[in-house]
């Protein structure tokens, strides 16, 4: 059998796209898979401590690796994302990092009833 390669990687498009300070539209980027340091060393940080949602955005800044032809994704650029495209990379970062339970469409061989089933996580 041959093992696939990880993909540690995975492109994306947000659905409405960042606006820079010119007016620049950024849509496409790509977010690499979360490393134990990059969910741990965010936890330090004053913004963290002081508002727990902050770290969403944190967690972002570290994980998002191109956005369009912007040069750096900091704070600042994850805090100027509009609400769906934040939701949007939040759900695909809980996606490739396995946090999101898979949920599978089934049909019960025996009634034919189409239920949709959620696979649970690996020592979940």
């Amino acid at each position: 059998m041959i093992a696939s390669p990880l993909v540690t990687e995975v492109p994306f498009e947000l659905p409405k796209g960042y606006v820079d300070a010119e007016g620049t539209l950024h849509r496409a980027g790509t977010m690499r898979l979360a490393t134990a340091a990059d969910e741990i060393y965010p936890l330090r940080d004053p913004r963290v401590q002081n508002w727990p949602a902050y770290l969403i955005i944190l967690l972002l800044t570290r994980v998002v690796t191109r956005l369009g032809s912007l040069r750096e994704i900091n704070a600042g650029v994850v805090e100027g994302l509009f609400s769906e495209d934040l939701a949007h990379l939040q759900d695909l970062y809980n996606r490739i990092n396995g946090l999101t339970p898979q949920v599978l469409t089934v049909a019960c061989p025996h009634c034919g009833e189409v239920h949709e089933v959620e696979v649970p996580l690996l020592g979940g």
